[in-house]
């Protein structure tokens, strides 16, 4: 699967309708001993790893990290990824439901606020028929506790789901999947951010012109200036030097 690296992480270059095929095929041919992650992750995901040395190396520890955001595939277009597309965490959630609807795999919805998981499934299975949903779990907004972590995994297990998806927030959800996948085997777990509240209309999700854009980070921050003014205008600028840095990088090896 081909790859491109920023700030040392490796962020897949190709697009949604590969990696729902890719995984697919994981499936059929089955998830072997401990389980893998999948983290959907943008912007605040390179930045993030870029000031805490223990989450890029969780990063780089991922199965796979895919393109939640357009500035990312952008950036994989200008170094000659013609392919590359962006994969967001909630078209990756119902594109794989989907996909998976009418055969023997399963999925478990971990995240959200109290009720919302549960929410979710009553629409997966609505919106998507013949979907199998194995279970939900909403984690209280603290550390669990070992006891927590062994009721958690044994409902998972005794649940037979197939994928995990975990909706939390970096980076905390991919710590919460790491941590995961040290104690259920054979599992795929996707990190897929506020990807629940979206599809539950708890949050109003941006136009599709406004995605393709990129302004998707305007169109929250119009909606939660609050809470993620300051997220924002932390993320752009840096992310903005991150990017150029990395381009010329590029560039200067071509020559």
């Amino acid at each position: 699967m081909r790859v491109q690296s920023v700030s040392s992480i490796l962020i897949y270059a190709g697009n949604l309708p590969q990696v729902v095929q890719h995984l697919k095929a994981l499936l059929d041919q089955g998830v072997r001993n401990e389980s893998i992650c999948i983290s959907c992750t943008g912007a605040h995901g390179i930045i993030e790893a870029n000031e805490n040395s223990t989450f890029k190396s969780l990063l780089q520890q991922f199965y796979l990290n895919l393109p939640d955001g357009m500035p990312l595939v952008w950036l994989a277009k200008l170094k000659g990824e013609a392919s590359a597309g962006r994969c967001y965490g909630p078209d990756l959630f119902a594109s794989l439901l989907a996909a998976t609807a009418n055969t023997s795999y399963s999925h478990f919805f971990c995240g959200g606020k109290p009720g919302v998981a549960a929410s979710l499934n009553a629409i997966a299975l609505q919106r998507w028929p013949g979907v199998s949903i194995a279970g939900v779990h909403c984690p209280p907004f603290r550390e669990l506790i070992t006891t927590e972590w062994q009721e958690l995994a044994t409902a998972i297990q005794a649940s037979e789901a197939s994928i995990i998806w975990i909706g939390i927030g970096t980076p905390k959800q991919e710590a919460f999947a790491a941590k995961l996948a040290t104690l259920v085997p054979s599992k795929i777990i996707i990190t897929v951010g506020a990807a629940f509240d979206f599809h539950t209309g708890q949050v109003k999700q941006a136009p599709a012109w406004v995605q393709k854009i990129g302004m998707e980070w305007f169109f929250r921050l119009l909606q939660e200036p609050k809470r993620l003014g300051p997220r924002y205008l932390k993320i752009v600028p840096k992310f903005t030097l991150v990017a150029i840095a990395n381009y010329i990088g590029y560039a200067l090896k071509r020559t």
